[in-house]
C-alpha cells in the first residue's frame, strides 16, 4: 500500500484536492476561496492506495485500489481515482463514498469534476444527511456550489426495520428535478409528488424543505376538520423563521359555513428568557348566551393568548401570561380551547437562600353563562415579602412574612388587606424515634372595603370601612414511625398526632376573597389553618389523629393514611355545613395509592361521614397500562349536602374515561369520553338527569419515526350561545422535515 503526503501542486495532492472538495460541497457546504489566499495547511492532502501510477502517453495520473483521501475533515474512499491533467478531468469510480466535517454522508457509483471545482457530474448517487435524511438520484451535477439531481427521491424515514432488515419508507417525496442549496440548507423540487405508503397520493408543486434539523420557512401541511359549528374547515399554515431565535406563524382557516379566519403566532428567545403571542380575528356572527334560538350579528371576534418569562440573573425574573377573548363563545365555537376563565397574570420575583419577593396582578375574564364580568376581581397588586433568619432563635427557624393585597371590581365590591406575620418552628427527634414539630406564628391584619352589599354570598362580604384583626396560633405535631418487614417487603406505620390552639380576634368582620372553597380532605387535615388562604382562621382547640401505612416491594408499592379532628372548644364553628368540620367531631377522610411497576397506578380518595359512615367524597383514578395500550378511569362524586348559596361547593358526580389500544407496530386506536352523573338529589340546580354525556372522542392514529396520521370524532352535547352541540371530525397529517 502506497501512503504519501504532499502539497500541492503535486499532481497526486491536486487530484485528492479536487475530488474532496467536489464530494465536500455534495455532502455538506465549504466556501470556496481563492487558491492565494489558502495557507499551507489547508493544502495539505493525505491519502493512501494500494497503487499509485503515472502514464506519460495520456499525462495521466491513477491511484488504484482502497484510495482513501482526507483534507479540511473531508475523507473520501473509492476503488480508483484518474486525473487526466490534459482536459483536467477527474474520475472518481467504484464503491465511493465521502464524509463531510458536518457528518453528511455522500455514494455514487462514479463521479466526474473539473480542475476548476466549480462543475461535476456523480451517477447514482446517494446522500445521508448528518439527521439521517437521504437523498437519491440517478444523475446529479453540482455548478455554481448548488447541487442538482435527477430523477430524485427525499425521504427523513428510516429504510430499516428494528431487525436491520431493509424496509420501505413510511412517506417519501420524488420528482422530476431537485436542487440542494448547501449554503441556505435548502432542498426544492421540480414536479414533486409524496408517495405514502409506496402509493403517490400528493400533488406537491413548489415544494421546498430544510435540509437539516433546524427549521426552514416555508407552507406547512394543510389540516382538515369538519364541525357542525363551522362546516369543512381547511387550515393553511406559513412558518417564516425570522432568525435563529424567532419565528412566526401564519395560518388562514377557510371554513364552508362561516367567514374564514386568520392565525398569527410569534415566537422568541432572548438572552434572558422567552416569549410568545398567538391570535385569532375573524368577522362573524355572534349569538348571546343568554338567549335562546336568537339570530347573531356579525361583528369582530378575536382571541389573543401571550405568555413570556425572562430571568435576568440568579435572584430576579420575570413573566407575565395573558389570555382574552371578544366573547364568551369564541374559544368554543372554533374549538381552540374549553377553558370556562381566562386568567391574566404579571410576576416579578427575587428569590435568594433566605428570602422571596414578589409581586403579582391578576386579573380574570369569565366565559361562564350567567356570571357578571363586573363582579370579577381584578388583584392590583398583591406584594409578598418572607425573610428566614439566618440565627436560630430557641434552636427553631424563625420566618417574617409581609403581605398585601389590593382587590378591585368595575362593579362590585373592592377590598384592600395587608398583614405581617412572624413563624417559629422547631423540629426534634427523641430517644425513641419520635418526630415532634413545634410551631408558634402571630399575625396582625389591616382590611378596608367598600360596596359589599354587592357580594352575593352574604358570609363572604364582610363588614364596610376599615377592619384590624389580631391572630395568634401555637401547634405541637408528633409521628411516630415503626419500621419492619410485610409482604417480601419492608413496611413503616407512622401514627400522628397533632394539638392545634388558635385565637384570632374577629373573623366575619373581614371580608372572604380567598377562603371560600373549603372542604376537609387529606391533603388540609393537619393543616395549622385549614381555611384555604388567609381570609379566615380556623380559631379553635383541636386535636387532630390519624395512620400512615406505606408497603415498598420490589415491584409493588402502597400508602395509606387516614385521619380524624376532634374540636375541644365550644365556640361556633365557621366552617359550612357539609364540608366535614363543622361539628366538634370531624368526618373521616384518607387516600390510598396503590403501584404496581409502571403497568398500575390506582389512587383513591374518601371522605365518610363521622355519624353514618355514608359516602361524602369518592374518588378514584386509575390507570393500567403501558404507553402504547392503556386505561385512564376516574370517578368523582361530592355528597355533602351543601346549601346551593355556596358557590364552589356544589355537589356532583361524574366518570372519566379514556384509553389506547395498540394494534400494530405504529397502528393505534384512542377515545375518551365525561358523563355527569350528577341529579337533583345532588344538586337541585343541576340541569342532568343523572346520565348526561358531556363529550365523547374516538380516533385511529398512525404515528412512527417520521409520520403521523390520525383521524378523529368527536362529539360535543353541552351547547353554548353559537357554539351548538354536534359531531366534529379531524383529520390530522404531520410529516417530519416537510413543508411545501
Amino acid at each position: 500500500m502506497a501512503i504519501l503526503s504532499s502539497r500541492l501542486p503535486s499532481p497526486a495532492s491536486a487530484l485528492c484536492a479536487t475530488l474532496l472538495m467536489a464530494f465536500g460541497c455534495v455532502g455538506a457546504a465549504s466556501a470556496q476561496q481563492p487558491e492565494s489566499t489558502q495557507t499551507k495547511a489547508d493544502e495539505e492532502i493525505s491519502f493512501s492506495a494500494d497503487s499509485l501510477e503515472y502514464e506519460f502517453a495520456t499525462d495521466s495520473v491513477k491511484a488504484i485500489g482502497n484510495v482513501i483521501a482526507r483534507r479540511e475533515g473531508y475523507t473520501l474512499r473509492a476503488d480508483s481515482i484518474v486525473w487526466d491533467r490534459r482536459t483536467g478531468k477527474v474520475v472518481a469510480s467504484g464503491n465511493i463514498r465521502s464524509v463531510g466535517p458536518e457528518g453528511d454522508v455522500a455514494y455514487g457509483d462514479s463521479i466526474e469534476v473539473t480542475e476548476s471545482l466549480r462543475d461535476g457530474i456523480i451517477e447514482n448517487m446517494l446522500l445521508v444527511l448528518n439527521d439521517g435524511s437521504r437523498l437519491a438520484a440517478n444523475k446529479g451535477t453540482r455548478a455554481d456550489g448548488k447541487v442538482t439531481l435527477e430523477g430524485a427521491a427525499y425521504t427523513p424515514c428510516a429504510v430499516e426495520g428494528p431487525d436491520g432488515c431493509p424496509k420501505d419508507p413510511s412517506w417519501q417525496v420524488k420528482a422530476v428535478k431537485v436542487v440542494y442549496d448547501p449554503v441556505k440548507k435548502r432542498v426544492k423540487y421540480e414536479g414533486a409528488r409524496i408517495e405514502l405508503f409506496g402509493l403517490p397520493v400528493i400533488p406537491l408543486p413548489g415544494l421546498s424543505h430544510p435540509a437539516e434539523t433546524a427549521a426552514g420557512s416555508g407552507f406547512l401541511v394543510p389540516n382538515l376538520r369538519f364541525s357542525r359549528n363551522n362546516g369543512v374547515e381547511i387550515e393553511q399554515g406559513y412558518y417564516w423563521r425570522l432568525s435563529e431565535n424567532r419565528d412566526l406563524l401564519l395560518s388562514a382557516h377557510v371554513f364552508s359555513d362561516v367567514a374564514p379566519m386568520a392565525q398569527a403566532r410569534f415566537r422568541a428567545l432572548e438572552d434572558k428568557g422567552a416569549f410568545q403571542i398567538t391570535g385569532y380575528a375573524t368577522y362573524s356572527q355572534k349569538v348571546s348566551t343568554s338567549t335562546t334560538g336568537a339570530v347573531g350579528q356579525n361583528v369582530f371576534r378575536g382571541y389573543l393568548d401571550g405568555a413570556g418569562k425572562f430571568q435576568f440573573n440568579e435572584n430576579w425574573s420575570a413573566s407575565a401570561s395573558m389570555r382574552l377573548a371578544t366573547d364568551r363563545t369564541f374559544l368554543r365555537r372554533y374549538d381552540i380551547s374549553r377553558d370556562d376563565r381566562l386568567r391574566n397574570n404579571i410576576n416579578v420575583e427575587r428569590i435568594d437562600a433566605n428570602s422571596y419577593f414578589s409581586f403579582n396582578g391578576w386579573g380574570v375574564q369569565t366565559l361562564r353563562t350567567g356570571d357578571n364580568q363586573a363582579l370579577q376581581p381584578i388583584a392590583l397588586p398583591e406584594i409578598d415579602y418572607r425573610l428566614r433568619l439566618t440565627e436560630p432563635l430557641l434552636g427553631g427557624k424563625v420566618q417574617l412574612q409581609a403581605n398585601s393585597l389590593l382587590i378591585g371590581r368595575t362593579a362590585g365590591q373592592d377590598t384592600r388587606r395587608a398583614f405581617a406575620l412572624g413563624r417559629w418552628d422547631l423540629r426534634t427527634l427523641t430517644g425513641l424515634g419520635q418526630e415532634v414539630n413545634f410551631t408558634v406564628l402571630g399575625r396582625g391584619d389591616v382590611y378596608h372595603s367598600d360596596e359589599n352589599l354587592t357580594t352575593i354570598t352574604p358570609i363572604y362580604r364582610g363588614e364596610s370601612g376599615w377592619q384590624g384583626r389580631a391572630i395568634a396560633a401555637a401547634a405541637v405535631d408528633m409521628r411516630w414511625p415503626f419500621v419492619g418487614e410485610a409482604f417480601g417487603g419492608t413496611q413503616i406505620l407512622t401514627p400522628r398526632v397533632q394539638l392545634v390552639g388558635a385565637y384570632t380576634s374577629s373573623n366575619l368582620r373581614m371580608p372572604n376573597e380567598d377562603a371560600r372553597a373549603v372542604d376537609l380532605e387529606d391533603s388540609n387535615l393537619f393543616a395549622l389553618n385549614r381555611f384555604p388562604g388567609y381570609d379566615r382562621i380556623e380559631d379553635n382547640l383541636r386535636v387532630t389523629y390519624g395512620l400512615d401505612w406505606s408497603v415498598k416491594g420490589k415491584q409493588t408499592s402502597f400508602d395509606f393514611n387516614i385521619g380524624q379532628s376532634y374540636r375541644l372548644s365550644n365556640q361556633t364553628s365557621l366552617f359550612p355545613d357539609g364540608t366535614g368540620i363543622t361539628d366538634k367531631l370531624s368526618d373521616i377522610v384518607g387516600r390510598s395509592e396503590f403501584r404496581f411497576r409502571d403497568f398500575v397506578k390506582l389512587t383513591h380518595r374518601f371522605r365518610l361521614d363521622k355519624d353514618n359512615f355514608a359516602i361524602r367524597r369518592n374518588e378514584v383514578d386509575a390507570t393500567v397500562g403501558s404507553r402504547s395500550t392503556y386505561v385512564q378511569v376516574g370517578y368523582l362524586r361530592l355528597n355533602r349536602d351543601i346549601g346551593p348559596t355556596l358557590e364552589d361547593l356544589a355537589d356532583r358526580e361524574e366518570v372519566r374515561l379514556a384509553g389506547r389500544l395498540r394494534l400494530a407496530r405504529y397502528w393505534s386506536l384512542f377515545g375518551s369520553t365525561i358523563i355527569d352523573l350528577t341529579d337533583k338529589n345532588e344538586d337541585p340546580l343541576a340541569i342532568s338527569d343523572g346520565f348526561e354525556a358531556i363529550r365523547h372522542r374516538l380516533g385511529l392514529a398512525y404515528d412512527d419515526d417520521c409520520l403521523s396520521i390520525a383521524v378523529t370524532w368527536r362529539r360535543d352535547y353541552q351547547p353554548t350561545g353559537d357554539a351548538r352541540r354536534g359531531n366534529t371530525f379531524l383529520f390530522r397529517l404531520e410529516f417530519k422535515n416537510l413543508g411545501v
